[in-house]
C-alpha cells in the first residue's frame, strides 16, 4: 500500500466525463508531476484528493486511511493533513501576510505564541519575513507566490498540492520559486502533488511525471 492509493476513481460534471476510472498510486515524500493539457482531469483530480470534490466510483486512500469512496468524502478537507496552492493564490487581500498565515493556525486552535513562532520561522525559510506586515497588493507576483508557498506549509502538513501555481510568472520567477519548492520539501519532507501543464516545469519539479489525458493518467 503506497502513501497516497487512488483506485478506480470517476467524476463526471453533467455529461462531461472529468476523471474516467482513474488508479495512481504515490509514496511518502514522493513528488508526482500530473501533467497535460488543459480539460484532462489535471485540476479535477487535485480538488478528489484535497477533498472538495467527491468521486462517483472508486476511492481514495491517504496514510492507510480511506478518506473518500463512490459518492462520499468520509473525511473532512480539514482532517487530511495537507496544504493547497491554488492557481489564483486566494491570498485574503484584507489581510497582512502574517494575517493571512495564521488563519489557518487560528482554525486549527494552535496557541498564539506558537502560531507566530510558526509564521516567523516559515517567512524566514522563503525570504519574506521582512514583508510580514505588507497585504497582498503591496507585494510583487513572485512574493505572492511565496506567500501562498509559506500559508500551505505552515501547518506542517504531510501533503502538499499546487495546482499551476507558477503559470503567471515569468521564466526567471518561475524558476527562483521552484528552487524554493524543491528545497522546502528537502526540508520538511512533505508529499507533492503538482499541475501543470508545461512540460519544463514539470521536468524541474518532479520525482515521477504522469502524463494525464482524458481522465486517466497515461503513463
Amino acid at each position: 500500500m503506497s502513501y497516497i492509493d487512488i483506485d478506480r476513481v470517476s467524476k463526471s460534471f453533467g455529461e462531461r466525463v472529468a476523471i474516467n476510472e482513474l488508479s495512481l498510486h504515490v509514496e511518502k515524500s514522493e513528488r508526482v508531476v500530473l501533467f497535460g493539457p488543459s480539460g484532462c482531469g489535471k485540476t479535477t483530480l487535485l480538488r478528489l484528493l484535497a477533498g472538495l470534490e467527491v468521486p462517483e466510483q472508486g476511492s481514495i486512500r491517504i496514510d492507510g486511511r480511506v478518506v473518500a469512496s463512490a459518492g462520499k468524502n468520509l473525511v473532512p478537507p480539514e482532517r487530511r493533513d495537507l496544504g493547497m496552492v491554488f492557481q489564483d493564490l486566494a491570498l485574503w487581500p484584507h489581510m497582512t501576510v502574517q494575517q493571512n498565515l495564521m488563519f489557518g493556525l487560528n482554525a486549527r486552535r494552535v496557541q498564539k505564541r506558537e502560531a507566530e513562532a510558526r509564521v516567523r520561522e516559515m517567512l524566514q525559510r522563503v525570504g519574506l519575513e521582512h514583508r510580514i506586515d505588507a497585504k497582498p497588493d503591496q507585494l510583487s507576483g513572485g512574493e505572492q507566490q511565496r506567500v501562498a508557498l509559506a500559508r500551505a506549509l505552515v501547518s506542517r502538513p504531510s501533503i502538499l498540492l499546487m495546482d499551476e501555481p507558477l503559470s503567471s510568472l515569468d521564466d526567471e520567477r518561475k524558476s527562483m520559486i521552484a528552487s524554493d519548492l524543491l528545497n522546502l520539501q528537502s526540508q520538511f519532507g512533505f508529499t507533492l502533488v503538482y499541475v501543470t501543464h508545461d512540460r519544463s516545469e514539470a521536468d524541474m519539479l518532479g520525482s515521477r511525471v504522469c502524463q494525464m489525458r482524458d481522465g486517466r493518467v497515461t503513463d
